[in-house]
């Protein structure tokens, strides 16, 4: 059986964190324009360069593989093997100096996460899953924890301003129903949950590339990542995701979605 993800997809992906960490770091802290996107979000030359090195390297590398970057937008989407690259995913944290932010990467085959890398620059963490291998933190195995109730759970969530209308609602269930719900963190709080330090994310209104890292890093430590309804994702899911350290965690999360 042919492997989903080989040696050389892995050595790229480590270099395209190697690139972007690079970038990121010689401009967190320093004086940047900010600029504002037509969603309102915010925007600068450290995710545009950083994006467009990575971008660079996964065209000399694999030049028949297809991109999609929060960014530099669409390169060949119907390719086999696409990468989803956000190089700042966190941009309010980062322009506030504060290192809750990172750099995501994943390799899709047929749509589907395989491959994924969370990087936090600055304190130069870095997540590795991939298909058919345990996830790692800075080469150490990352496992998740045990944690199969609700009423047990550390939940977190980027913004309560994600969900909106029956979503809010469906969140406020389940906020209600946790230990603990924390804001904040943006893609930090999925690493956390790999290395068992979080029992949930659950979040909405999210982008391919927002979640298509998480799967592979999360599952590959033990965990779960599906959309509300149970279902994998994909490059076409919606942008619902619950991320659980512990499948049965998971089961009730949804289920708490769900008002059952």
């Amino acid at each position: 059986m042919t492997e989903s993800v080989t040696a050389a997809h892995l050595a790229l992906a480590g270099a395209l964190a190697d690139k972007a960490g690079g970038i990121i770091r010689h401009y967190f802290r320093q004086p940047l324009t900010v600029e504002q996107k037509a969603d309102k979000s915010p925007v600068t030359i450290a995710d545009r360069e950083a994006e467009a090195e990575m971008r660079t390297l996964i065209e000399t590398r694999f030049p028949d593989h297809g991109i999609i970057g929060e960014e530099h937008g669409r390169t060949r989407p119907d390719a086999d093997y696409v990468w989803v690259l956000d190089p700042i995913d966190g941009t309010k944290s980062f322009i506030s100096g504060i290192p809750l932010f990172g750099t995501l990467i994943a390799l899709t085959l047929k749509g589907r996460p395989v491959l994924g890398i969370i990087e936090q620059p600055v304190l130069r963490e870095r997540w590795i899953g991939a298909e058919g291998r345990a996830t790692t933190l800075n080469g150490k195995p990352a496992k998740t924890r045990t944690c199969s109730t609700l009423a047990a759970a550390t939940l977190y969530a980027t913004s309560p301003d994600m969900f909106q209308g029956a979503e809010a609602a469906a969140f406020e269930r389940l906020r209600k129903a946790v230990k603990l719900a924390r804001y904040g963190a943006d893609c930090y709080a999925y690493g956390q949950v790999a290395s068992g330090l979080i029992d949930l994310v659950v979040e909405a209104s999210l982008k391919p590339y927002d979640f298509c890292a998480m799967a592979p890093v999360i599952e590959g430590a033990g965990g779960e990542v599906s959309d509300w309804q149970g279902e994998a994702l994909t490059l076409l899911s919606a942008g619902q995701v619950v991320a659980s350290g512990d499948p049965a965690l998971a089961q009730a999360a949804r289920a708490a979605l769900a008002g059952k």
